[in-house]
């Protein structure tokens, strides 16, 4: 197939029969983007269609293009994402978009949940209680980071202890924690995550590092940026690629 006939099969897998409003006023740019992202993009890596949908899913929700999530949590439940994992993709946003942003992303997700006859809420998937959130955050995170926590935890000033807590405690505890998706699949959506905030390239480098060390190969990352492409930009997909190639250099 060519990337016409590519985009049209994907573009009716994620969303059904339905033509795109865009083409009663842009055509030409609707043609643009369709082939692009759904003949291009979408067959681009290794990633599958779950997996492209959570992205789409977490860029979308931090850059805030709220009618375009909507769309795409539609397209999610099409390629059998299930609801939890809809849902735990979105909170996994907000420890780095903040929580309005991420309440913005939930709003629009219950929106399409009740169109789709889906009941809320769904069941609990937190996994720690107060008296432990702390410690199994920290077990997480030096899962993912290795010694470097410790490293950074103690060499934090006295008065700036209490940012280390938290991201032990609410970043890794509460979060990465919860069940409905696997640590691979979290760290992924992390590294997509800040890499469509822009300006937080010290902390892409950590991610790629993360994703390395919970099994996430190079061309898993490289895929993963690619997908982020049509959604946050060429300036940050090529800021989050430089710090792959950094921490991952070519052979």
């Amino acid at each position: 197939m060519n990337r016409i006939e590519k985009s049209q099969e994907t573009f009716k897998k994620l969303f059904g029969n339905g033509v795109s409003a865009a083409y009663a006023t842009d055509p030409d740019f609707q043609d643009i983007l369709s082939r692009f992202i759904f003949g291009e993009v979408f067959y681009q890596g290794n990633l599958d269609d779950k997996q492209r949908e959570l992205i789409t899913l977490v860029v979308l929700a931090t850059n805030q293009t709220l009618p375009q999530l909507k769309a795409h949590a539609h397209a999610a439940l099409n390629v059998r994402l299930t609801p939890v994992e809809i849902k735990e993709a979105v909170y996994q946003c907000a420890p780095y978009i903040g929580f309005p942003k991420t309440l913005n992303a939930i709003a629009e997700i219950n929106e399409v949940f009740k169109d789709r006859n889906i009941a809320l809420p769904l069941e609990s998937q937190n996994q720690v209680e107060e008296e432990n959130r702390f410690n199994k955050g920290l077990a997480v995170q030096i899962e993912i980071f290795g010694d470097v926590i410790a490293k950074m935890r103690e060499g934090a000033p006295s008065n700036q202890k209490h940012i280390q807590d938290y991201l032990s405690s609410f970043c890794f505890g509460d979060f990465y924690t919860r069940g409905g998706l696997d640590l691979k699949t979290r760290e992924l959506l992390t590294l997509c995550i800040i890499s469509a905030l822009g300006g937080a390239e010290g902390q892409v480098k950590a991610h790629v590092q993360g994703n390395k060390n919970v099994g996430n190969d190079k061309e898993t990352l490289i895929a993963a940026i690619t997908h982020c492409l049509p959604y946050m930009g060429f300036p940050r997909a090529l800021n989050a690629l430089n710090c792959v190639n950094e921490i991952i250099p070519e052979n």
